[in-house]
Protein backbone atom coordinates (compact mmCIF):
# COMPACT_ATOMS: atom_id res chain seq x y z
CA UNK A 1 0.00 0.00 0.00
CA UNK A 2 2.87 2.43 0.76
CA UNK A 3 4.57 1.53 -2.41
CA UNK A 4 1.72 2.56 -4.24
CA UNK A 5 1.20 5.83 -2.15
CA UNK A 6 4.10 7.23 -2.75
CA UNK A 7 3.93 8.01 -6.07
CA UNK A 8 0.26 9.75 -5.84
CA UNK A 9 1.99 11.81 -2.93
CA UNK A 10 5.16 12.63 -4.46
CA UNK A 11 2.24 13.68 -7.51
CA UNK A 12 0.58 15.86 -5.11
CA UNK A 13 3.35 18.08 -3.68
CA UNK A 14 4.52 18.40 -7.80
CA UNK A 15 0.89 19.68 -8.79
CA UNK A 16 0.57 21.78 -5.29
CA UNK A 17 3.45 23.68 -5.75
CA UNK A 18 3.37 26.67 -8.73
CA UNK A 19 5.34 26.32 -11.33
CA UNK A 20 6.11 29.60 -13.68
CA UNK A 21 4.29 28.14 -16.51
CA UNK A 22 1.22 28.00 -14.79
CA UNK A 23 2.20 30.70 -12.65
CA UNK A 24 2.93 33.05 -15.99
CA UNK A 25 -0.67 31.78 -17.74
CA UNK A 26 -2.29 32.79 -15.10
CA UNK A 27 -0.66 37.07 -14.63
CA UNK A 28 -1.15 36.88 -18.92
CA UNK A 29 -5.12 35.91 -18.15
CA UNK A 30 -5.00 38.71 -15.55
CA UNK A 31 -3.52 41.31 -17.40
CA UNK A 32 -6.01 40.71 -20.69
CA UNK A 33 -9.15 40.34 -18.24
CA UNK A 34 -8.48 43.69 -16.47
CA UNK A 35 -9.87 46.07 -18.51
CA UNK A 36 -12.87 44.67 -18.94
CA UNK A 37 -12.99 43.75 -14.97
CA UNK A 38 -12.17 47.66 -14.42
CA UNK A 39 -14.71 48.84 -16.51
CA UNK A 40 -17.65 46.85 -14.99
CA UNK A 41 -16.62 47.72 -11.40
CA UNK A 42 -16.16 51.81 -12.92
CA UNK A 43 -20.23 51.07 -13.98
CA UNK A 44 -21.40 49.56 -10.18
CA UNK A 45 -19.42 52.20 -8.46
CA UNK A 46 -19.90 55.66 -10.10
CA UNK A 47 -19.37 58.75 -8.80
CA UNK A 48 -22.15 60.43 -10.41
CA UNK A 49 -24.63 58.09 -11.56
CA UNK A 50 -26.25 59.51 -14.73
CA UNK A 51 -28.02 55.82 -16.09
CA UNK A 52 -31.27 57.56 -14.99
CA UNK A 53 -30.37 60.64 -17.15
CA UNK A 54 -29.16 58.07 -19.95
CA UNK A 55 -32.25 56.57 -19.82
CA UNK A 56 -34.66 58.77 -19.91
CA UNK A 57 -32.76 60.92 -23.00
CA UNK A 58 -30.11 59.30 -25.25
CA UNK A 59 -29.87 55.47 -24.32
CA UNK A 60 -32.73 54.90 -26.49
CA UNK A 61 -31.08 56.42 -29.55
CA UNK A 62 -28.29 54.82 -28.47
CA UNK A 63 -29.76 51.32 -28.35
CA UNK A 64 -31.73 51.38 -31.57
CA UNK A 65 -29.01 52.94 -33.68
CA UNK A 66 -26.56 49.79 -32.98
CA UNK A 67 -29.17 46.78 -32.81
CA UNK A 68 -30.43 48.56 -36.24
CA UNK A 69 -26.69 48.83 -37.54
CA UNK A 70 -26.02 45.26 -36.34
CA UNK A 71 -28.85 43.49 -37.97
CA UNK A 72 -28.41 45.94 -41.23
CA UNK A 73 -24.86 44.69 -41.29
CA UNK A 74 -25.65 41.04 -40.86
CA UNK A 75 -28.23 40.55 -43.44
CA UNK A 76 -25.83 42.93 -45.66
CA UNK A 77 -22.78 40.18 -45.00
CA UNK A 78 -24.65 37.50 -44.93
CA UNK A 79 -26.09 37.92 -48.14
CA UNK A 80 -23.32 39.17 -50.24
CA UNK A 81 -20.71 36.99 -48.56
CA UNK A 82 -22.39 33.78 -49.09
CA UNK A 83 -23.87 34.34 -52.42
CA UNK A 84 -20.61 35.44 -53.58
CA UNK A 85 -18.65 32.48 -51.80
CA UNK A 86 -21.81 29.88 -53.31
CA UNK A 87 -20.82 31.32 -57.31
CA UNK A 88 -16.79 30.87 -56.94
CA UNK A 89 -17.16 27.30 -55.59
CA UNK A 90 -19.75 26.27 -57.44
CA UNK A 91 -19.24 27.46 -61.11
CA UNK A 92 -17.13 29.11 -64.17
CA UNK A 93 -17.58 32.33 -64.74
CA UNK A 94 -15.44 35.33 -66.51
CA UNK A 95 -13.21 36.19 -63.69
CA UNK A 96 -13.74 33.63 -61.13
CA UNK A 97 -9.96 32.79 -61.02
CA UNK A 98 -8.95 35.79 -59.59
CA UNK A 99 -12.34 37.47 -58.48
CA UNK A 100 -11.81 35.05 -55.80
CA UNK A 101 -8.96 36.53 -54.57
CA UNK A 102 -10.08 40.20 -55.39
CA UNK A 103 -13.02 39.27 -53.28
CA UNK A 104 -10.79 39.45 -49.61
CA UNK A 105 -9.26 42.87 -50.54
CA UNK A 106 -12.43 45.21 -48.96
CA UNK A 107 -10.67 43.51 -45.62
CA UNK A 108 -7.39 46.15 -46.24
CA UNK A 109 -9.46 48.72 -46.49
CA UNK A 110 -10.74 50.13 -43.21
CA UNK A 111 -14.16 51.19 -42.86
CA UNK A 112 -13.74 54.74 -41.96
CA UNK A 113 -11.18 55.01 -44.87
CA UNK A 114 -14.22 54.03 -46.89
CA UNK A 115 -17.16 56.27 -45.53
CA UNK A 116 -14.52 59.08 -46.46
CA UNK A 117 -14.61 57.87 -49.98
CA UNK A 118 -18.17 57.23 -50.63
CA UNK A 119 -18.85 60.37 -49.20
CA UNK A 120 -16.41 62.63 -51.05
CA UNK A 121 -18.00 61.07 -54.33
CA UNK A 122 -21.15 61.63 -53.36
CA UNK A 123 -21.65 64.71 -51.49
CA UNK A 124 -23.16 67.73 -53.16
CA UNK A 125 -19.95 69.26 -54.45
CA UNK A 126 -18.57 65.79 -55.32
CA UNK A 127 -17.87 64.57 -58.71
CA UNK A 128 -21.14 62.38 -59.41
CA UNK A 129 -23.28 65.11 -57.85
CA UNK A 130 -21.36 68.18 -60.18
CA UNK A 131 -21.28 65.81 -63.44
CA UNK A 132 -24.90 65.54 -63.00
CA UNK A 133 -25.67 69.53 -62.77
CA UNK A 134 -23.41 69.77 -66.14
CA UNK A 135 -25.15 67.38 -68.36
CA UNK A 136 -28.77 68.59 -67.67
CA UNK A 137 -28.02 72.03 -66.81
CA UNK A 138 -29.06 72.28 -63.29
CA UNK A 139 -28.30 74.97 -61.30
CA UNK A 140 -28.90 73.86 -57.49
CA UNK A 141 -29.75 71.53 -55.24
CA UNK A 142 -33.86 72.50 -55.57
CA UNK A 143 -33.68 71.35 -59.33
CA UNK A 144 -32.93 67.72 -58.53
CA UNK A 145 -33.48 65.24 -56.35
CA UNK A 146 -30.34 63.02 -54.89
CA UNK A 147 -30.19 61.04 -52.01
CA UNK A 148 -28.55 62.07 -48.58
CA UNK A 149 -25.69 60.79 -47.99
CA UNK A 150 -24.60 61.34 -44.51
CA UNK A 151 -27.60 58.65 -43.19
CA UNK A 152 -27.64 55.47 -41.46
CA UNK A 153 -28.40 53.31 -44.47
CA UNK A 154 -25.51 54.88 -46.29
CA UNK A 155 -23.44 53.81 -43.01
CA UNK A 156 -24.48 50.37 -43.34
CA UNK A 157 -23.40 49.94 -46.78
CA UNK A 158 -19.84 51.45 -46.13
CA UNK A 159 -19.25 48.98 -42.94
CA UNK A 160 -20.64 45.90 -45.04
CA UNK A 161 -18.44 46.31 -48.11
CA UNK A 162 -15.75 46.40 -45.58
CA UNK A 163 -16.85 43.54 -43.88
CA UNK A 164 -18.79 40.78 -45.88
CA UNK A 165 -14.84 39.36 -46.68
CA UNK A 166 -15.09 37.57 -43.51
CA UNK A 167 -18.57 35.67 -44.09
CA UNK A 168 -17.13 35.41 -47.51
CA UNK A 169 -13.51 33.36 -46.49
CA UNK A 170 -15.33 31.11 -43.87
CA UNK A 171 -18.48 30.01 -46.52
CA UNK A 172 -16.10 29.53 -49.37
CA UNK A 173 -13.71 27.18 -46.96
CA UNK A 174 -17.52 25.84 -46.03
CA UNK A 175 -18.59 24.45 -49.63
CA UNK A 176 -15.21 23.56 -50.42
CA UNK A 177 -14.91 21.30 -47.68
CA UNK A 178 -18.87 19.68 -48.95
CA UNK A 179 -19.19 16.70 -50.68
CA UNK A 180 -20.55 16.51 -53.92
CA UNK A 181 -22.83 13.39 -53.31
CA UNK A 182 -25.73 15.26 -51.19
CA UNK A 183 -25.70 17.80 -54.19
CA UNK A 184 -26.04 15.30 -56.91
CA UNK A 185 -28.79 12.97 -54.76
CA UNK A 186 -30.36 16.46 -54.56
CA UNK A 187 -30.42 16.92 -58.38
CA UNK A 188 -31.31 13.52 -58.95
CA UNK A 189 -34.39 14.07 -57.51
CA UNK A 190 -35.25 16.88 -59.30
CA UNK A 191 -34.08 19.63 -56.85
CA UNK A 192 -33.21 22.86 -58.95
CA UNK A 193 -30.40 24.99 -58.11
CA UNK A 194 -31.85 27.20 -56.08
CA UNK A 195 -33.34 24.43 -53.82
CA UNK A 196 -30.01 22.68 -53.92
CA UNK A 197 -28.51 25.73 -52.52
CA UNK A 198 -31.38 26.50 -50.02
CA UNK A 199 -31.85 22.69 -48.94
CA UNK A 200 -28.44 21.50 -48.70
CA UNK A 201 -25.06 23.28 -48.90
CA UNK A 202 -26.60 26.04 -46.72
CA UNK A 203 -27.40 23.86 -43.45
CA UNK A 204 -24.14 22.39 -44.12
CA UNK A 205 -22.10 25.73 -44.20
CA UNK A 206 -24.37 27.51 -41.74
CA UNK A 207 -21.99 26.91 -38.64
CA UNK A 208 -19.27 28.38 -40.88
CA UNK A 209 -21.23 31.45 -42.04
CA UNK A 210 -22.67 32.57 -38.37
CA UNK A 211 -19.31 32.87 -37.60
CA UNK A 212 -18.76 35.20 -39.81
CA UNK A 213 -21.63 37.44 -39.50
CA UNK A 214 -21.09 36.92 -35.83
CA UNK A 215 -17.44 38.75 -36.43
CA UNK A 216 -19.44 41.29 -38.66
CA UNK A 217 -21.83 42.44 -36.11
CA UNK A 218 -19.22 42.69 -33.28
CA UNK A 219 -17.16 45.16 -35.72
CA UNK A 220 -19.94 47.16 -36.60
CA UNK A 221 -20.40 47.60 -32.38
CA UNK A 222 -16.43 48.43 -32.31
CA UNK A 223 -17.16 50.65 -35.14
CA UNK A 224 -16.29 55.03 -34.00
CA UNK A 225 -15.39 56.25 -37.45
CA UNK A 226 -17.67 55.61 -39.32
CA UNK A 227 -20.66 55.96 -37.33
CA UNK A 228 -19.21 59.79 -36.40
CA UNK A 229 -18.69 60.70 -39.68
CA UNK A 230 -22.04 59.43 -40.63
CA UNK A 231 -23.35 60.78 -37.17
CA UNK A 232 -24.89 57.64 -36.12
CA UNK A 233 -25.16 57.94 -32.56
CA UNK A 234 -24.78 53.74 -31.57
CA UNK A 235 -23.43 52.70 -27.78
CA UNK A 236 -19.80 53.27 -29.05
CA UNK A 237 -19.90 57.21 -29.91
CA UNK A 238 -21.86 57.04 -26.67
CA UNK A 239 -18.91 56.20 -24.44
CA UNK A 240 -16.50 58.85 -26.46
CA UNK A 241 -19.22 61.56 -25.68
CA UNK A 242 -20.18 61.19 -22.03
CA UNK A 243 -16.41 60.72 -21.30
CA UNK A 244 -14.53 63.03 -23.52
CA UNK A 245 -16.80 65.73 -23.71
CA UNK A 246 -19.18 65.00 -20.25
CA UNK A 247 -15.92 63.68 -18.55
CA UNK A 248 -18.48 61.14 -16.48
CA UNK A 249 -16.65 58.07 -16.07
CA UNK A 250 -19.24 56.29 -14.25
CA UNK A 251 -21.94 57.02 -17.41
CA UNK A 252 -19.18 56.08 -19.77
CA UNK A 253 -18.61 52.67 -17.85
CA UNK A 254 -22.40 51.93 -17.55
CA UNK A 255 -22.84 52.50 -21.33
CA UNK A 256 -19.76 50.47 -22.07
CA UNK A 257 -20.90 47.76 -19.86
CA UNK A 258 -24.24 47.55 -21.85
CA UNK A 259 -21.80 47.17 -25.12
CA UNK A 260 -20.30 44.33 -22.90
CA UNK A 261 -23.80 42.96 -22.59
CA UNK A 262 -24.98 43.55 -26.23
CA UNK A 263 -21.86 41.37 -27.54
CA UNK A 264 -22.18 38.45 -24.73
CA UNK A 265 -25.77 38.12 -26.06
CA UNK A 266 -24.79 37.94 -29.46
CA UNK A 267 -22.05 35.64 -28.81
CA UNK A 268 -24.80 33.19 -26.89
CA UNK A 269 -27.55 33.72 -28.95
CA UNK A 270 -25.58 32.44 -31.61
CA UNK A 271 -24.18 29.19 -29.81
CA UNK A 272 -27.69 28.67 -28.43
CA UNK A 273 -28.93 28.85 -32.44
CA UNK A 274 -26.81 25.73 -33.19
CA UNK A 275 -26.21 23.54 -30.04
CA UNK A 276 -28.78 21.08 -31.40
CA UNK A 277 -27.78 21.14 -34.98
CA UNK A 278 -25.34 18.45 -36.15
CA UNK A 279 -24.64 17.77 -39.58
CA UNK A 280 -21.84 15.36 -41.10
CA UNK A 281 -20.19 14.33 -44.27
CA UNK A 282 -22.69 11.34 -46.51
CA UNK A 283 -19.65 9.14 -47.12
CA UNK A 284 -16.44 7.76 -46.33
CA UNK A 285 -14.62 9.59 -49.20
CA UNK A 286 -16.59 12.23 -50.24
CA UNK A 287 -15.96 14.04 -53.20
CA UNK A 288 -14.60 17.51 -53.84
CA UNK A 289 -17.33 20.11 -55.64
CA UNK A 290 -16.04 20.88 -58.90
CA UNK A 291 -17.45 24.00 -60.68
CA UNK A 292 -20.15 24.00 -63.01
CA UNK A 293 -19.99 25.97 -66.58
CA UNK A 294 -22.98 28.49 -66.75
CA UNK A 295 -24.76 29.85 -69.97
CA UNK A 296 -23.41 32.81 -71.53
CA UNK A 297 -25.91 35.26 -69.48
CA UNK A 298 -26.03 33.39 -65.87
CA UNK A 299 -22.31 33.28 -66.84
CA UNK A 300 -21.67 37.23 -66.82
CA UNK A 301 -24.28 38.30 -64.07
CA UNK A 302 -22.34 35.88 -62.01
CA UNK A 303 -19.55 38.12 -62.63
CA UNK A 304 -21.18 40.65 -61.98
CA UNK A 305 -22.93 40.25 -59.12
CA UNK A 306 -19.23 39.47 -57.32
CA UNK A 307 -17.68 42.67 -58.85
CA UNK A 308 -20.24 44.94 -57.13
CA UNK A 309 -18.85 44.08 -53.74
CA UNK A 310 -14.94 43.58 -54.89
CA UNK A 311 -16.38 47.54 -56.54
CA UNK A 312 -18.07 49.01 -53.88
CA UNK A 313 -15.46 47.95 -50.95
CA UNK A 314 -11.88 48.24 -52.66
CA UNK A 315 -12.27 49.85 -56.24
CA UNK A 316 -13.88 52.87 -55.56
CA UNK A 317 -12.13 54.07 -51.47
CA UNK A 318 -9.10 53.38 -53.42
CA UNK A 319 -9.74 54.85 -56.38
CA UNK A 320 -10.93 58.16 -54.74
CA UNK A 321 -8.16 58.30 -52.05
CA UNK A 322 -5.42 57.92 -55.19
CA UNK A 323 -7.27 61.00 -56.90
CA UNK A 324 -7.17 62.88 -53.96
CA UNK A 325 -3.33 62.17 -53.37
CA UNK A 326 -2.16 62.89 -57.17
CA UNK A 327 -4.22 66.12 -56.84
CA UNK A 328 -2.13 66.90 -53.23
CA UNK A 329 0.38 69.59 -53.48
CA UNK A 330 2.71 68.30 -50.83
CA UNK A 331 2.14 64.45 -50.80
CA UNK A 332 4.23 63.90 -48.03
CA UNK A 333 2.58 66.22 -45.80
CA UNK A 334 4.33 67.20 -42.17
CA UNK A 335 3.60 64.53 -39.75
CA UNK A 336 2.86 61.61 -42.20
CA UNK A 337 6.43 59.81 -42.33
CA UNK A 338 6.20 60.42 -38.08
CA UNK A 339 2.66 59.51 -38.29
CA UNK A 340 3.71 56.18 -40.19
CA UNK A 341 6.77 55.05 -38.17
CA UNK A 342 4.15 55.73 -35.14
CA UNK A 343 2.18 53.04 -36.71
CA UNK A 344 4.60 50.84 -37.72
CA UNK A 345 6.51 50.64 -34.17
CA UNK A 346 3.83 50.19 -31.91
CA UNK A 347 2.13 48.05 -34.63
CA UNK A 348 5.30 45.91 -34.45
CA UNK A 349 5.52 45.48 -30.62
CA UNK A 350 2.05 44.88 -30.31
CA UNK A 351 2.16 41.98 -32.67
CA UNK A 352 5.33 40.53 -31.03
CA UNK A 353 4.22 40.52 -27.61
CA UNK A 354 1.06 39.28 -28.35
CA UNK A 355 1.67 36.07 -30.26
CA UNK A 356 4.64 35.70 -27.52
CA UNK A 357 2.11 36.03 -24.66
CA UNK A 358 -0.65 34.14 -26.33
CA UNK A 359 2.09 30.84 -27.10
CA UNK A 360 3.40 31.25 -23.55
CA UNK A 361 -0.14 30.96 -22.03
CA UNK A 362 -1.02 28.36 -24.25
CA UNK A 363 1.95 26.41 -24.21
CA UNK A 364 1.57 26.90 -19.93
CA UNK A 365 -1.87 25.78 -19.87
CA UNK A 366 -0.73 22.48 -21.27
CA UNK A 367 2.20 22.28 -19.80
CA UNK A 368 0.86 22.48 -16.06
CA UNK A 369 -2.47 20.89 -16.69
CA UNK A 370 -3.58 23.06 -14.05
CA UNK A 371 -7.41 23.69 -13.77
CA UNK A 372 -7.18 27.30 -12.97
CA UNK A 373 -4.97 28.19 -16.03
CA UNK A 374 -7.53 25.98 -18.23
CA UNK A 375 -10.25 27.76 -17.19
CA UNK A 376 -8.64 31.00 -17.70
CA UNK A 377 -7.82 30.23 -20.84
CA UNK A 378 -10.76 30.67 -23.01
CA UNK A 379 -12.05 33.67 -21.10
CA UNK A 380 -9.04 35.38 -22.59
CA UNK A 381 -10.37 35.77 -25.86
CA UNK A 382 -12.65 38.21 -24.34
CA UNK A 383 -10.64 41.31 -25.79
CA UNK A 384 -11.45 40.47 -29.24
CA UNK A 385 -15.16 40.52 -28.45
CA UNK A 386 -14.72 43.96 -26.64
CA UNK A 387 -14.93 47.04 -28.41
CA UNK A 388 -11.91 49.23 -28.49
CA UNK A 389 -13.50 51.92 -27.05
CA UNK A 390 -14.71 49.69 -24.36
CA UNK A 391 -10.66 48.47 -23.66
CA UNK A 392 -9.24 52.19 -24.12
CA UNK A 393 -11.93 53.05 -20.78
CA UNK A 394 -10.71 50.06 -18.70
CA UNK A 395 -7.13 50.67 -19.31
CA UNK A 396 -6.76 54.50 -19.16
CA UNK A 397 -8.22 54.99 -15.41
CA UNK A 398 -6.24 52.07 -14.17
CA UNK A 399 -2.73 52.96 -15.89
CA UNK A 400 -3.62 56.62 -14.69
CA UNK A 401 -3.79 55.97 -11.16
CA UNK A 402 -0.35 53.60 -11.75
CA UNK A 403 1.51 56.46 -12.81
CA UNK A 404 0.33 58.94 -10.52
CA UNK A 405 1.19 56.63 -7.74
CA UNK A 406 4.38 55.59 -9.06
CA UNK A 407 5.68 59.44 -9.56
CA UNK A 408 4.10 60.06 -6.15
CA UNK A 409 6.53 57.27 -4.47
CA UNK A 410 9.39 58.71 -6.23
CA UNK A 411 8.92 62.22 -5.60
CA UNK A 412 8.70 60.97 -1.78
CA UNK A 413 11.93 59.33 -2.21
CA UNK A 414 13.81 62.28 -3.64
CA UNK A 415 13.43 62.03 -7.29
CA UNK A 416 12.55 64.36 -9.48
CA UNK A 417 9.04 64.07 -10.94
CA UNK A 418 8.88 61.18 -13.71
CA UNK A 419 5.89 61.79 -15.37
CA UNK A 420 3.02 59.81 -16.92
CA UNK A 421 5.46 56.74 -17.81
CA UNK A 422 2.63 54.70 -19.55
CA UNK A 423 -0.27 57.04 -20.10
CA UNK A 424 2.37 59.56 -21.31
CA UNK A 425 4.26 57.16 -23.75
CA UNK A 426 2.76 54.54 -26.16
CA UNK A 427 3.21 51.96 -23.77
CA UNK A 428 -0.96 51.97 -23.11
CA UNK A 429 -1.24 51.64 -26.96
CA UNK A 430 0.96 48.71 -26.89
CA UNK A 431 -1.24 46.98 -23.58
CA UNK A 432 -4.58 47.93 -25.24
CA UNK A 433 -3.72 46.10 -29.17
CA UNK A 434 -1.98 43.30 -26.54
CA UNK A 435 -5.41 42.75 -24.84
CA UNK A 436 -7.90 43.59 -28.08
CA UNK A 437 -5.74 41.07 -29.96
CA UNK A 438 -4.52 38.21 -27.66
CA UNK A 439 -7.72 36.36 -29.18
CA UNK A 440 -6.36 35.88 -32.68
CA UNK A 441 -2.51 34.92 -30.92
CA UNK A 442 -3.90 32.44 -28.73
CA UNK A 443 -6.34 30.81 -30.91
CA UNK A 444 -3.42 30.25 -33.19
CA UNK A 445 -1.15 29.13 -30.78
CA UNK A 446 -3.72 26.74 -29.44
CA UNK A 447 -4.46 25.19 -32.67
CA UNK A 448 -0.61 24.73 -33.65
CA UNK A 449 0.05 22.95 -30.79
CA UNK A 450 -2.58 20.83 -30.31
CA UNK A 451 -1.40 19.55 -34.30
CA UNK A 452 2.55 18.48 -32.76
CA UNK A 453 2.16 15.36 -31.79
CA UNK A 454 3.28 14.81 -28.30
CA UNK A 455 5.50 11.65 -28.81
CA UNK A 456 8.07 14.67 -29.94
CA UNK A 457 8.20 16.86 -26.97
CA UNK A 458 8.22 13.53 -24.79
CA UNK A 459 11.46 12.76 -26.65
CA UNK A 460 13.54 16.17 -26.29
CA UNK A 461 12.17 16.26 -22.33
CA UNK A 462 14.05 12.43 -22.21
CA UNK A 463 16.96 13.73 -24.09
CA UNK A 464 17.11 16.53 -21.17
CA UNK A 465 15.60 19.17 -22.59
CA UNK A 466 13.79 21.54 -20.26
CA UNK A 467 10.45 22.68 -20.90
CA UNK A 468 11.45 26.19 -22.75
CA UNK A 469 13.95 24.29 -24.55
CA UNK A 470 11.52 21.25 -25.75
CA UNK A 471 9.10 24.54 -26.97
CA UNK A 472 12.30 26.12 -29.22
CA UNK A 473 13.62 23.30 -30.64
CA UNK A 474 10.48 21.00 -31.03
CA UNK A 475 7.42 23.02 -31.46
CA UNK A 476 8.54 26.74 -32.53
CA UNK A 477 10.04 25.10 -35.86
CA UNK A 478 6.78 23.38 -36.37
CA UNK A 479 4.56 25.94 -35.68
CA UNK A 480 6.11 28.92 -37.64
CA UNK A 481 3.84 29.24 -40.20
CA UNK A 482 0.83 29.44 -37.63
CA UNK A 483 2.75 32.05 -35.35
CA UNK A 484 3.74 34.09 -38.46
CA UNK A 485 -0.08 34.35 -39.71
CA UNK A 486 -0.86 35.67 -35.84
CA UNK A 487 1.94 38.10 -36.13
CA UNK A 488 0.88 39.52 -39.44
CA UNK A 489 -3.18 39.76 -38.34
CA UNK A 490 -2.52 40.91 -34.90
CA UNK A 491 0.18 44.04 -36.67
CA UNK A 492 -2.14 44.99 -39.60
CA UNK A 493 -5.60 45.30 -36.96
CA UNK A 494 -3.05 47.21 -35.02
CA UNK A 495 -2.26 49.26 -37.68
CA UNK A 496 -6.40 49.63 -38.43
CA UNK A 497 -7.30 50.16 -34.63
CA UNK A 498 -9.17 53.40 -33.97
CA UNK A 499 -10.79 53.79 -31.31
CA UNK A 500 -8.36 52.63 -28.69
CA UNK A 501 -6.10 54.84 -30.14
CA UNK A 502 -8.08 58.29 -29.95
CA UNK A 503 -8.17 57.61 -26.03
CA UNK A 504 -5.19 56.59 -24.98
CA UNK A 505 -2.78 57.91 -27.11
CA UNK A 506 -0.75 60.61 -25.46
CA UNK A 507 -0.81 63.93 -26.38
CA UNK A 508 -0.24 65.39 -29.95
CA UNK A 509 1.17 61.58 -31.04
CA UNK A 510 -0.31 60.58 -34.20
CA UNK A 511 -0.65 56.85 -35.76
CA UNK A 512 -1.88 56.53 -39.22
CA UNK A 513 -5.49 55.82 -37.97
CA UNK A 514 -5.81 59.18 -36.07
CA UNK A 515 -4.31 60.97 -38.94
CA UNK A 516 -6.83 59.57 -40.80
CA UNK A 517 -9.49 60.86 -38.76
CA UNK A 518 -8.61 63.96 -37.59
CA UNK A 519 -7.72 65.09 -41.13
CA UNK A 520 -11.15 63.45 -42.58
CA UNK A 521 -12.96 64.97 -40.08
CA UNK A 522 -11.66 68.44 -41.24
CA UNK A 523 -12.89 67.36 -44.69
CA UNK A 524 -8.76 67.63 -46.01
CA UNK A 525 -9.19 64.25 -47.99
CA UNK A 526 -6.27 65.64 -49.76
CA UNK A 527 -3.84 64.69 -46.67
CA UNK A 528 -6.00 62.36 -45.41
CA UNK A 529 -5.22 60.44 -48.56
CA UNK A 530 -1.63 59.30 -47.99
CA UNK A 531 -2.15 58.04 -44.91
CA UNK A 532 -5.08 56.16 -45.86
CA UNK A 533 -3.48 55.00 -48.84
CA UNK A 534 -0.70 53.36 -46.30
CA UNK A 535 -3.18 51.72 -44.09
CA UNK A 536 -4.53 50.00 -47.17
CA UNK A 537 -1.23 49.16 -48.79
CA UNK A 538 -0.38 47.38 -45.28
CA UNK A 539 -3.97 45.95 -45.27
CA UNK A 540 -3.35 44.43 -48.87
CA UNK A 541 -0.37 42.52 -48.10
CA UNK A 542 -1.78 40.89 -45.26
CA UNK A 543 -4.82 39.74 -47.15
CA UNK A 544 -2.27 38.78 -50.52
CA UNK A 545 -0.40 36.61 -47.99
CA UNK A 546 -3.28 34.51 -46.47
CA UNK A 547 -4.80 33.97 -50.07
CA UNK A 548 -1.47 32.26 -50.88
CA UNK A 549 -1.64 30.22 -47.46
CA UNK A 550 -5.49 29.57 -48.44
CA UNK A 551 -4.84 28.18 -51.73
Amino acid sequence: MSLNSTPVHARARRLSRPDPWSVGAVVIAALVLMPVLAVIWFAVTPSDNIWPHLLATTLPRYVTNTLVMMAGVAVLTGAVGTGAAWLVVMYRFPGRNWLQWALLLPLAVPAYVGAYALVDLLEYAGPVQTALREVFGWESARDYWFPAIRVRGAAMVVLSAALYPYVYILARAAFREQSVNGIEVARALGVGPWGRFVRVALPLARPAIAAGVAVAMMETVNDFGTMDYFAVQTLTTGIFSVWMQAGNLGGAAQLSVAVLGLVVMLVSLEKIGRRKSRFYAASRNPRPISAADLPRAAAWLATALCLVPFAVGFVLPVGVLISHALDAGQWVAPGLIRALIHSLTVGGIAAVVTVLAGLFMVYGVRLSGRKLPQLLLPVTAIGYAAPGAVLGLGILVPLANLDNLVADAWVRLGGADPGLILTGSAAALVFAYCVRFFAIAQGAADSAIGRVSPSLPMAARSLGRTAGGALVSVHLPLVRASIGSALLLVFVDSVKELPATLLLRPFNYHTLATRVFEKASLENLAETAPAALMITLVGCIAVLLMARANR
